[in-house]
């Protein structure tokens, strides 16, 4: 079983936040289990300079820290151009960690981020809290009413997803047929953990009509990609069909506005860019499993069961960075905590597996009654 280098004034940050769902949907949560169970189904053991997943690592800039993740083919593809040479190893890091030793973190981040890469400086992002603006009317609906279109995939997003599902919500987890969520093809207890008891919607997003309906009746949209990817189909908070009440979750990893909002994140290196690290003599080391990815999900439930005891109508903004930034400056201790493992939860959906229940709830939703 794993476990987590991750302090106990975090854990009790945390579940102060899974409190406060809890007081509103009655649905009992811990925080602990939601930051540390990835490692205790993956037998992971964050708390070194090298992610527990593996993707991402901690190195020295010439003024400070930085974190890359390379996980996807696509980033070591990038390695050469953020290297300025011809070849790279087979094991890139010892090439990147000399180059980055010999500049400013700016620049390496600078490059990087030009480059698509998800990076990090440690420490550049501030605590802010999310971005909340009025999307539209508001309108009350009990959570055993409410039918969430979940557009995103990895940890963040669809832990939001699942924590609502547990509170009597219809969920819809929404797909690309091209592209699914990244978690299907890893181990299966996580994409079961994060996605079960939720319908599996498998659509073509270049041809968005079936989204776009979806959308209209949705109560809570969940969406976790760059804002551009959305807005130019038409399926953005400003442009899909407007709703009554509807709460609409953003989460990127550095928030919405500027460069920033073109700025690929993920649970690790946002923490790092938060400053939510642990230390080992004097050297910063990994806190927890990409723990900038369970915070996340687990304030943003909490935010929209609010915002739909308000009555909704709300855009509701979360930069994973900005969250990881709130706890950075708790105090900090060494001890590695055994991993908490989920309860037995049922497999998650097959890709499309309720494309028809999710046509009907559609159909039905938009039918006026009688």
């Amino acid at each position: 079983m794993g476990a987590c280098a991750v302090s106990a004034s975090v854990l009790t940050r945390a579940q102060r936040v899974a409190d406060d769902f809890t007081a509103r949907t009655g649905v009992r949560v811990d925080a602990t289990e939601l930051i540390t169970g990835r490692a205790a189904l993956l037998d992971f053991t964050p708390g070194g300079r090298i992610s527990a997943g593996g993707a991402t690592r901690l190195f020295e800039a010439a003024d400070g820290w930085c974190a890359l993740t390379l996980s996807r083919g696509d980033d070591l593809a990038m390695v050469p151009a953020l290297l300025q040479a011809d070849t790279v190893a087979e094991d890139p890091w010892p090439a990147i960690e000399a180059w980055a030793a010999g500049a400013p973190g700016a620049t390496v981040a600078g490059r990087a981020r030009l480059l698509g890469l998800p990076v990090a400086v440690l420490g550049e992002t501030a605590v802010a809290p999310p971005r909340v603006t009025t999307l539209g009317p508001p309108r009350s609906t009990p959570l055993s009413e409410v039918l969430v279109a979940d557009l995103s995939s990895m940890w963040a997003g669809p832990l939001c997803g699942q924590l609502l599902a547990r509170a009597g919500a219809t969920v819809v987890k929404v797909e690309s047929v091209a592209r699914p969520d990244g978690t299907r093809g890893g181990e299966p207890a996580f994409f079961d953990w994060m996605n079960s008891g939720k319908l599996s919607y498998a659509v073509d997003f270049d041809r968005p009509d079936d989204v776009a309906a979806l959308l209209a009746v949705a109560d809570v949209v969940i969406e976790a990609s760059r804002p551009a990817a959305l807005e130019r189909r038409g399926l953005g908070p400003h442009t899909a069909p407007p709703r009554p009440g509807r709460v609409w979750l953003r989460i990127t990893g550095h928030g919405t506005r500027g460069d920033q909002a073109g700025w690929v994140a993920f649970g690790d290196d946002a923490a790092v860019s938060g400053g939510l690290v642990g230390y080992r003599d004097g050297t910063p080391v990994f806190a927890a499993d990409a723990i900038a990815d369970p915070l996340t999900g687990l304030h943003a439930a909490a935010a929209v069961v609010a915002a739909l005891g308000r009555g909704g109508g709300e855009l509701i903004e979360f930069a994973m960075a900005a969250v990881a930034a709130e706890y950075a400056g708790l105090p900090t201790d060494d001890n590695v905590l055994p991993a908490v493992a989920p309860a037995a939860v049922p497999v998650g959906p097959a890709l499309g597996a309720d494309n028809a229940a999710a046509r009907q709830l559609v159909t039905q939703r938009a039918t006026p009654p009688c």
